[in-house]
């Protein structure tokens, strides 16, 4: 119980505070703690980070797909012989293996936040970065996990969790 003028701890029954000299009027409530941002806010982030990266797959898949089947084809289908399918079609192959590579990260990082493993932090923040650029979800994701994870008191709570969930 805490004194609402200068936050001095107050005991039951006190009538007046003992650092500002305020009179203390009516009942004392006891203050709850509140949990911290990184225990409210880390199995949502978790979850996000799993849903970007299912959409970030779909993506890569689609992209391979069509490097290996619509590209190659594409002379037969009356484009013109001077189009660079054999470009295209390892531009298209290595964009969506890089893309696959990122979701598979997203995926692993979304599973260490979840289990509160301790590398899984800083692996988020890392991807954070540049998430960034992937507007509108990823910049969205990118935000919201520097908010949650980035202060340094984040660092101490979240240490805490991982830590007491390998004990």
């Amino acid at each position: 119980m805490f004194c609402d003028g200068c936050g001095a701890a107050v005991q039951p029954g006190q009538e007046f505070c003992s650092r500002c000299g305020k009179q203390i009027i009516g009942p004392v409530s006891p203050v709850y703690a509140r949990p911290g941002r990184v225990k409210q806010q880390i199995q949502l982030l978790g979850i996000l980070w799993f849903a970007m990266s299912a959409l970030n797959a779909v993506g890569g898949l689609i992209l391979l797909v069509l490097s290996n089947t619509l590209i190659p084809r594409l002379h037969r289908m009356g484009a013109p012989q001077e189009m660079p399918t054999g470009f295209l079609t390892s531009i298209l192959g290595i964009l969506g293996v890089v893309i696959l590579a990122k979701a598979a990260c997203g995926f692993l990082t979304g599973w260490g936040l979840i289990q509160r493993e301790r590398w899984a932090r800083v692996l988020a923040l890392v991807l954070a970065f540049p998430s960034l650029f992937n507007v509108p979800f990823g910049t969205a994701i990118g935000v919201y996990t520097m908010w949650v994870l980035l202060p340094g008191q984040s660092q101490q709570e979240y240490d805490e969790m991982a830590a007491s969930r390998a004990a």
